[in-house]
This record gives C-alpha cells, structure tokens and sequence, in this order.
C-alpha cells in the first residue's frame, strides 16, 4: 500500500507485513509516522493498494468495522479531560467502548492505577497519565495496539532542567520508561510503537523500522537477528559445544577438521537489556527571575 499527503508520499507503496510482537517504527518529525499509524487505526484509507487487518479488508464497511473492534489506538496527544480523575477517564472509554465497567477496573488495576484512580489527570505525573491512556486504548483487551509516540511527553517533561539527559529529568525519565517498556510489551499480542529517535526503541522491541523519505527501512535489533531464520529447537542447540568434547557424525562424515566450538552467550532478560539513551536538547540556564534580562 502507498499513503500520500499534500502531495507527497509519506509512504511509497510497498508489501510488508506486520507479525506478533512489538513493532518500532522510527523517523524524524513529519516522516509520516502519525499519518501512518492513523491509517493501521482504519482512520483513514490509503491512497493506493490495500491495507488487510487481521484477515479483515478495510475498504468494505464490515471489514472495516470487524478491524476496529480489535484495534487499541492511542494518539501522540490524545484528548482527554482534566477535570476528570483517571479511573472515570478509564470508565467513560469502557463506556464508549461497549464495554462493562468491571472490565475498564480490572484494566485499571492491571496498569497500577489503582492509587491514582481517584485522581484528576491534571494532577498527575506525565508516566502515571500514560497508564491512563494505555488502559483507555486496551480496555476492550485489542489484539492490536497502535500507540503513536507514547514516550514524547516524558521527553518533553524532562527538558526543562538546565542540565539535560545528564541531569535529574533524565534519570526520572529513565526510571519511567523502565517501569513502562514491560507495560507495553504486555498490552496485546501485537504492539506497533512510535518514537523520533531510534535510539528510544533499541533493545526492547522485537522488529524495528525507520520511515524516511517515503521508504519503509528495518533495522537489525538483537532480538530479532537472533531468531531470523532459525527454529525454537535451533536455537537450544546451537553454538552448545558436546560436553564430551566428541564430533558430530555429519563433521566426521565429511572429513573436514571441525572448528573450535564457540562459547554461547547468556541469554538476556528483559531487565539485563540497557534502557536506550536519550538525547535531549542542551537548553540555556535560565536568568534569574527579577533580573533585566529575565523580564
């Protein structure tokens, strides 16, 4: 499928597909990546080709209606009211949802917003309104989750202090996105993330893609190139050297001289991963405030 916009092509049309799992998609700001996204949310259609979610083609009214009802969508700066505490935020998308107010707790209580459901939105921490935005998009447990830079009002909550990444905003924002990465990986059985850098989306995600200048690129991520190509079974028994020190029959039948086992590296954790560091922009320290310059 190809998606243009103002005359241009944030999308070239190409084929690919989008397996289980978490999904990053990585690109400069106005590559396309909302765009996109709101088009995998059946907002809107492409401009050439087809789009097919979960079996269901979108260009027909009950396609397109079966998609939506499997579909969690979360904007980069989604609507909300302040006024309103987050377990009624949660409540009030159960409701619009058609789904029971049982279902949009239990949700609540599954994201740790059990203390702050009582709480209004403005009032809580750009992390914990998140969790409500999470839980508002997954309440009718989707089997895809489209979230559109979840990690943008961190970042943009961490530039104040004069000291940048280096300071305590970035040590609060890599606490926060420790605690949330395993969140998100949890939501449904495929996850497509968003994210400026692609550094945000290093390590953690399972396919990651960049979106520049209409092309769709993946990028080699450790997890998958460790399972490109090879089966469960391969995977538990390569690189394991035989603990007899003995040769395979096939190397011995072959006659060639087999080559020194290679140690096998230990498998990793979802907390052994390093958090991905972010680069936030070094900002001026700002004058005092009854000073000339500040007024």
């Amino acid at each position: 499928m190809g998606v243009r916009r103002g005359g241009r092509w944030l999308l070239r049309p190409v084929t690919f597909g989008v397996p289980e799992g978490v999904v990053g998609l990585a690109g400069p700001p106005g590559a396309g990546k909302s765009t996109l996204l709101a088009t995998f949310a059946t907002l809107r259609r492409p401009n050439a080709g087809a789009l097919h979610i979960l079996g269901h083609d979108i260009t027909n009214a009950a396609g397109q209606r079966a998609a939506r009802a499997a579909i969690g969508y979360l904007p980069a700066r989604f609507a909300r009211a302040d006024h309103m505490t987050a377990g009624e935020f949660v409540e009030y998308a159960a409701y619009y949802k058609r789904t029971s107010v049982s279902a949009a707790r239990s949700v609540a209580r599954r994201l740790d917003l059990a203390e702050a459901a009582r709480t209004e939105l403005a009032l809580l921490p750009p992390d914990v309104r998140l969790r409500a935005g999470l839980a508002a998009a997954c309440v009718h447990e989707p089997d895809v989750v489209l979230l559109d830079d979840p990690f943008g009002e961190l970042c943009a909550a961490a530039e104040p202090w004069p000291t940048g990444a280096a300071g305590p905003g970035g040590h609060t924002l890599t606490a926060a996105m420790a605690e949330l990465v395993p969140v998100l990986r949890s939501l449904a059985p495929t996850v497509v993330v968003t994210a400026d850098a692609t550094e945000t989306l290093t390590g953690w995600c399972d396919r990651l893609l960049t979106l520049a200048r209409g092309r769709l690129t993946e990028q080699p991520t450790q997890s998958a190139a460790a399972r490109r190509g090879r089966s469960a079974a391969d995977r538990r028994g390569a690189d394991v050297p035989d603990p007899r020190g003995a040769v395979p029959q096939a190397i011995l039948a072959s006659g060639r001289r087999p080559a020194p086992p290679r140690r096998r590296a230990a498998r990793r954790t979802l907390s052994d991963v390093p958090l991905p560091r972010l680069t936030l922009p070094r900002l001026a320290r700002r004058p005092p405030a009854r000073s000339a310059t500040g007024v």
